[in-house]
């Protein structure tokens, strides 16, 4: 099974995704963050980097879902493909980072790519507005994200309102985190669990 959560930055994909995997004893895949050779030049210059960033997280992200469906066992997925075409790379595009050749050619290696992907059996959407983002993203204290220009998070919220609206490829379980801590609150976990639950395994397993 494939469970994989999606998110603005900062709406807390990552820490959600370790504390699941620990409950259920599943295998994780997270985004490759750390290791990217060009996150941090991204966001001193979008424009000069935005489309090898793409095409970075794009090929990763297919590496993981190969991995994922190769595996027999229940895999949670820290962002999806789908995100880095239809928000980051939609967003990077109408936002002027990305010219109209290089976006053609990203979509056309993506649409080759999404031909040999399943979708997750459950998508877990943490929906959060900009404070709360800002909050997470300055309490982790990651220097390149300091460079994070405001609108960007909100142009980001806009796409994935879109994405999320017309989702259809399987289940789909939105989680409102304005208010949530799950992590200093263990009865905030719980109820994500038990909405989990409900989804994979239904009311009365």
């Amino acid at each position: 099974m494939h469970v994989a959560i999606c998110g603005n930055i900062g709406s807390g994909k990552t820490t959600l995704a370790e504390m699941l995997a620990k409950h259920y004893g599943w295998q994780m895949e997270i985004e490759d963050v750390e290791d990217n050779p060009y996150l941090s030049d991204f966001y001193e210059d979008m424009k000069r980097w935005a489309f090898h960033l793409q095409i970075y997280f794009l090929n990763s992200r297919f590496n993981q879902v190969k991995k994922i469906r190769e595996s027999a066992k229940t895999t949670i997925q820290d962002r999806t493909i789908y995100e880095d075409a239809y928000i980051f790379a939609a967003n990077l595009y109408r936002s002027g980072f990305i010219n109209d050749r290089d976006y053609n050619s990203y979509l056309s290696l993506f649409n080759s790519m999404i031909q040999h992907v399943a979708p997750p059996d459950l998508l877990i959407y943490l929906k959060a507005d900009i404070p709360k983002l800002i909050s997470q993203i300055e309490k982790r204290g990651r220097s390149y994200e300091n460079a994070i220009r405001l609108d960007y998070l909100k142009n980001l919220n806009t796409h994935y309102d879109e994405w999320i609206s017309s989702y259809d490829l399987g289940k789909l379980l939105v989680i409102e985190v304005n208010e949530l801590d799950f992590v200093k609150y263990p009865e905030h976990f719980s109820g994500i669990v038990n909405r989990i639950d409900v989804e994979l395994f239904g009311l009365f397993s």
